[in-house]
Parts: structure tokens; C-alpha cells; sequence
């Protein structure tokens, strides 16, 4: 069964929106959709849905200068990606961590060979 409370809950982890709202914490002062789109490798239409999105779940809001659409994480928005950026700290240090036991294993066998 469907958590009905969460339609969207997918859409903030994959690597392309991740990005997008990472580099929202880090450059606060030039985040404007082409900025992120091509920061994230994405089109700028994605881009755009993926920033309504956010908008409508007071993840970021925008504010308009002229032409151009400036986009700000709210407090919301920062607690989640500062959330994403300990993950993938966490995720990272695992890994690190992984190949350092999978190399102790290792090391015996090499050197029972000897």
C-alpha cells in the first residue's frame, strides 16, 4: 500500500535532484535555473519541473528579477540537503570503509602464499 502523505517522496533522492538542491546550500548567490540545470547535467525544462516541485513542497522559493528567476532554499529546503550531504558523507565513509576490511581480509591470504 501507497503512503498517501508522500506522493513525491522518491524525487529528492535521485543523483540529478540531489545535486540540484546541494548546490542550492552551497551557491546561494547565483542560483538560477540554467545555473543548475547545468550544474546537475540536466535539461533546463527538468530543471524547471523539478524546482515547481520544490516550490509547491516549500522546499525553495523564487523570486523573479525581470526575466530572470532566482531560486533560494527555505529553512525546509536547507535542513534537506544539509540531510543529503551527511548521507552521502556517511555513504562515502562506508565505502572507504568497506574496501579497508575487504583489504585486511586480504593481506593474509597474500601472505600465506609467500
Amino acid at each position: 500500500m501507497q503512503d498517501s502523505q508522500a506522493p513525491d517522496s522518491g524525487i529528492i533522492l535521485k543523483d540529478k535532484q540531489a545535486k540540484i538542491l546541494l548546490y542550492l546550500r552551497d551557491n546561494a548567490d547565483s542560483s538560477y535555473i540554467s545555473n543548475l540545470a547545468e550544474y546537475a547535467n540536466a535539461t533546463y525544462v527538468h530543471t524547471c519541473n523539478f524546482i515547481n516541485t520544490c516550490e509547491h513542497l516549500g522546499i525553495v522559493k523564487s523570486e523573479r528579477h525581470g526575466k530572470i528567476k532566482q531560486i533560494r532554499l527555505t529553512d525546509k529546503g536547507i535542513q534537506i540537503a544539509n540531510l543529503i550531504a551527511n548521507m552521502y558523507s556517511w555513504l562515502q565513509s562506508a565505502k572507504q570503509t568497506a574496501g579497508q576490511v575487504a583489504d585486511e581480509q586480504q593481506k593474509p591470504a597474500a601472505e600465506t602464499r609467500l
